[in-house]
């Protein structure tokens, strides 16, 4: 019986265990992390690669050690040249001195030790702690269960681009999908349907590879912001008057307002404008409704019926479906053990984040109390804080 099961390895749950270990919350030995990958970070890593991401948007302060220097301090103890390690005024690390702090620690803390790779098909509630049963029939037993799992795994897909999926074996993807194929096997001119980080990232790295075969194709004007919410929610000027919000439902609205979707910061507009200004890539404006392939190429249609644009692969750069994850086994559990949801279908959970008898949540079932950080490298460093500090 382990006294810590966390089910979910990303950035949340490697946070978790972070904390749990350094505040000497449990040992390792006693501590278990569930993913279905093979490795901790195993999806964070492949979704920045595909984008190549030099450099994250968050501050050096908010990475997954407990110390909020960790990182300085470790880029000044490595071999990593601090002048490329960091970027602008607020020190955004570069996103190979982010990962090696991530893998130091996640060497240093032993983490493969309580990884075990799987994936979650029923959870229940015992007399003292946790059953969580695994698709591959394995159980594990906890007294203590942390949910970090996000949204990750629910690319969001237009209606017009899963019909065009449906209908023919068009180059139409989202860029996370794990069956994407390597980009030169792809056959261009190549689109990008998106106005936010990822798909800037993505048509930076491939207009460098496939110069003047690539558009970005946007439905509104470039939305420029330093983050993607505004800084005063990392503290209390925002999160108490969020928390005093008695209405859920109000809660969901002031997440959704504050997020700063599909925006980008200023810095990678520049370079953006820089290789179209290079004539390698084009930019253009429209709303997608309907799409066919004709001749081997894919025509995109507007509201009006008119074709304005006509392409050789479509690249999906559209984001996450926001509904409740995991739902598969999170909906039986939810009715099983009679925990309060909000109309949303989110957790309505306690401050340090308890959703029932020995069970916190972290990342996006967070976000009914952390308020819209909760997803972010801020959030997870947060929720991990509260959730050790009420022990």
């Amino acid at each position: 019986m382990y006294e810590w099961i966390i089910v979910g390895g990303g950035i949340q749950g490697v946070t978790m265990a972070t904390f749990l270990l350094k505040q000497g919350k449990t040992s390792i030995d006693k501590l278990a992390i569930i993913d279905p990958h093979s490795e901790p970070l195993a999806n964070w890593k492949h979704c920045t690669n595909i984008i190549s991401m030099p450099y994250l948007r968050s501050p050096s302060v908010h990475h997954l050690d407990v110390e909020s220097f960790g990182l300085q301090a470790f880029v000044k103890s490595s071999s990593h040249d601090w002048s490329t390690a960091f970027y602008g005024r607020y020190k955004r690390p570069s996103l190979q001195a982010f990962n090696d702090h991530c893998e130091h620690l996640i060497d240093d803390l032993l983490l493969h030790k309580a990884w075990i790779q799987g994936r979650v098909r029923k959870v229940n509630r015992m007399e003292n702690g946790w059953s969580v049963e695994l698709h591959n029939g394995h159980e594990l037993r906890g007294k203590n269960l942390v949910l970090a799992i996000g949204i990750s795994e629910q690319p969001s897909w237009p209606e017009w681009a899963e019909k065009l999926k449906q209908k023919s074996d068009s180059s139409v993807y989202h860029i996370f999908d794990t069956d994407l194929p390597d980009f030169g096997q792809l056959k261009y001119p190549f689109t990008i349907i998106g106005g936010g980080i990822t798909s800037v990232h993505l048509a930076i790295k491939l207009s460098a590879l496939f110069p003047k075969n690539v558009t970005l194709l946007k439905r509104h004007p470039f939305r420029l912001y330093d983050f993607d919410s505004d800084p005063a929610w990392l503290g209390p000027k925002n999160q108490q008057s969020f928390r005093k919000l008695a209405s859920y439902k109000k809660r969901r609205e002031q997440i959704i307002d504050a997020r700063h979707k599909g925006s980008i910061p200023r810095d990678l507009h520049v370079k953006l404008l820089h290789q179209l200004q290079q004539g390698k890539l084009h930019i253009a404006d429209g709303q997608v409704e309907q799409a066919e392939v004709s001749n081997g190429q894919i025509m995109l249609y507007d509201n009006q019926g008119s074709m304005f644009h006509q392409t050789g692969t479509v690249l999906l750069a559209t984001g996450f479906k926001p509904t409740l994850p995991g739902k598969e086994w999170l909906t039986p559990m939810i009715h099983k053990h009679h925990l309060q949801c909000a109309e949303c279908g989110y957790p309505i959970v306690s401050k340090s984040l308890q959703w029932g008898p020995d069970l916190y949540v972290t990342g996006a079932l967070a976000e009914l109390e952390m308020g819209p950080i909760a997803r972010n490298i801020s959030g997870a460093r947060q929720a991990a804080e509260r959730i050790v500090s009420s022990l």
